[in-house]
């Protein structure tokens, strides 16, 4: 590989194509993530998610004539002679079938939120990555962003936390998948692996999933649904209470790919692959959860 990694995107269907081109493709932005460029993207899009088909166009135009991304008619036409992936698709249930084609390829896969639209296709496609030594990494911008990240003092147990943020629910995506992947993907940033149970409570202007962790911790995510709420959280330490709240400058989309960069360059993702995955049951056991009339839920189920 050259210093500049030649990445192919997937799925021209969400605002994240443009602001990761932008800052990729544009060493005049001042935000600019230097080390990889999007040379070539296949629009895909689909018609079962109001969010996908009708951004398509627009976002085809904005690659193709601002950042001189070459437009493809296929994935496999996109994958050829690049070094990695950024796997954008806004649907997650597209992204089971796009990455077992994009695996042949063995070369690294940043998966856009969420990594799946459920456990079972999260697992899928661990499984495949691992058996075809595919490095995979997928992630919320939120655990990257400027007033989330870091601010804990290093060496501190933490003992709970609650994340919170926007958590709007729609009637063609699964529930808490579509927004809840911020909040929860935080969640864990500061928890670490070890969950047992969740229980969703549900009402029209928030939900509150509560999970307990093996250990005895208890952590929880608050969805909002109020004009202009902002993603945050609480993390109770053995030090005391820190309160983080994202900035927006340096924008959440350059710091992850701050991130996403040097895992397609090594090949190590920054966030361990169990951790991930468990973020996905997570979701799951609370998407049943809600459905059941807020039961508590086992993650193993």
């Amino acid at each position: 590989m050259g210093s500049r990694l030649k990445l192919a995107m997937i799925g021209l269907d969400t605002s994240h194509c443009a602001a990761f081109a932008n800052l990729l493709n544009n060493d005049r932005d001042r935000h600019h993530v230097p080390g990889a460029r999007v040379e070539k993207a296949f629009p895909g899009g689909t018609d079962k998610f109001q969010h996908s088909a009708s951004r398509v166009p627009q976002f085809t135009r904005e690659l193709g004539e601002k950042h001189g991304v070459r437009i493809c008619g296929s994935i496999e036409e996109a994958m050829e002679g690049m070094d990695g992936f950024l796997l954008e698709s806004v649907d997650g249930r597209q992204h089971l079938g796009q990455f077992r084609i994009l695996a042949a390829a063995g070369k690294p896969v940043f998966i856009d939120k969420p990594m799946a639209c459920s456990f079972a296709d999260a697992l899928a496609i661990a499984e495949l990555a691992a058996s075809r030594k595919v490095p995979i990494l997928s992630a919320s911008s939120c655990r990257f962003a400027a007033g989330m990240a870091g601010m804990v003092p290093e060496g501190a147990v933490v003992n709970s936390c609650e994340a919170y943020g926007p958590m709007s629910l729609l009637d063609d995506y699964p529930s808490y998948f579509w927004y809840g992947v911020h909040s929860v993907d935080v969640l864990y940033s500061h928890m670490g692996c070890g969950c047992m149970s969740v229980r969703a409570v549900h009402t029209d202007a928030t939900d509150v999933l509560a999970g307990v962790w093996q250990d005895g911790r208890i952590g929880t995510v608050r969805g909002l649904r109020f004009k202009d709420a902002g993603f945050g959280c609480s993390v109770f330490t053995d030090r005391g209470m820190v309160q983080c709240a994202s900035r927006g400058d340096p924008p959440a989309y350059a710091m992850l790919l701050r991130a996403v960069v040097p895992f397609l360059q090594t090949g190590a993702p920054p966030i361990p692959a169990a951790e991930t995955l468990e973020v996905m049951a997570f979701l799951d056991a609370a998407h049943r959860s809600l459905n059941s009339g807020g039961a508590e839920t086992s993650l193993n189920a």
